[in-house]
């Protein structure tokens, strides 16, 4: 179910996105950056608020680093993805800002270690 709060926190990061689209639009963006916590929570968001909603197409375990936090996703094919544990076939590492950006979609300079195709099931809509 969806609260006040939860539809706070979604819009939060959507308008975040839209932010970085359009910025993308000028001829000089500017350097905009997110604080950690919001990049970290945007991560928590995305992961388990839009990645459970879509089935993978493919097996394996990605793992993602952004500052101090750590997640394991577990992608089974033909069901949803889940956080999980096991050894990981793709790991995303960076700063919470890049690793939001990646997970989004956006330019980024996020690490890639491993198997970049699982990425596909984890993708912006």
């Amino acid at each position: 179910m969806l609260t006040v709060g939860r539809w706070a926190r979604r819009l939060a990061h959507e308008t975040a996105i839209h932010r970085l689209d359009a910025e993308s639009a000028l001829p000089e963006p500017p350097a905009t950056r997110y604080a950690d916590a919001f990049a970290v929570d945007g991560i928590d968001e995305f992961l388990t608020f839009f990645v459970p909603r879509r089935a993978a197409q493919q097996d394996g375990v990605v793992r993602i680093e952004a500052g101090d936090r750590e997640w394991t996703v577990v992608l089974r094919s033909g069901e949803v993805p889940a956080l999980g544990d096991g050894p990981a076939d793709l790991t995303i590492t960076g700063s919470p800002d890049d690793v939001y950006r990646a997970l989004w979609g956006r330019p980024n300079t996020a690490r890639m270690v491993g198997h970049v195709a699982l990425t596909e099931p984890l993708a912006a809509p």
